[in-house]
């Protein structure tokens, strides 16, 4: 099994209302398998929702934020550990560092960069870690098929795609997650 989840979000609400319901799906799911959450920090958007479900639940949450925040923000959400950083470039590094895999629930541009950050980390062969996307109605299906534009391109590495998981249950996707073997870049 894989224990250290760190999930990327949006720290904000989107329009459609499952998104949310997705991350509390995944909260209680996190919490319910004993496993531990990491993420952003704060209480906002789908970040807060997915860190109160897990805490709620009984997860070790760890929650890694910049001190560019107020400590408003810092200290709005209940953790069990919580990790300040100087900027978002050490959040993710040390999110990359402590997780055993990643999910991505629907998010903006910061979700997108820590994707492509961990992507980019996998083919520089510094870690070795799966990502899964839950595709809450179809959200991923146009950044999948960039995915397969830049293989068909020639200008993404054969077998990064292997590290990506994509699916609308958050059940499933752990599932998919904790069956992950390593895959080779170079080929």
């Amino acid at each position: 099994m894989r224990k250290n989840i760190a999930v990327f979000c949006a720290s904000h609400k989107g329009a459609n209302p499952n998104y949310e319901s997705a991350a509390q799906n995944l909260g209680q799911l996190i919490a319910n398998q004993r496993r531990t959450l990491l993420y952003g920090g704060s209480n906002f958007g789908y970040m807060g929702v997915v860190a109160k479900a897990a805490y709620e639940g009984g997860a070790e949450v760890v929650g890694v934020i910049p001190t560019i925040f107020s400590d408003e923000v810092i200290y709005s959400q209940p953790v069990s550990e919580l990790v300040k950083v100087k900027n978002m470039a050490e959040r993710k590094q040390l999110l990359i560092e402590r997780s055993d895999a990643f999910i991505a629930l629907p998010g903006g541009v910061g979700t997108l960069d820590e994707i492509t950050e961990v992507l980019v980390a996998n083919q520089l062969h510094q870690c070795d870690k799966p990502i899964g996307l839950l595709n809450i109605d179809g959200y991923y299906n146009l950044f999948m098929q960039l995915i397969d534009h830049m293989l068909s391109e020639g200008l993404l590495r054969p077998g990064l795609e292997r590290l990506i998981f994509v699916s609308s249950s958050p059940e499933e996707l752990l599932a998919q997650l904790d069956n992950y073997g390593a895959v080779n870049c170079d080929q």
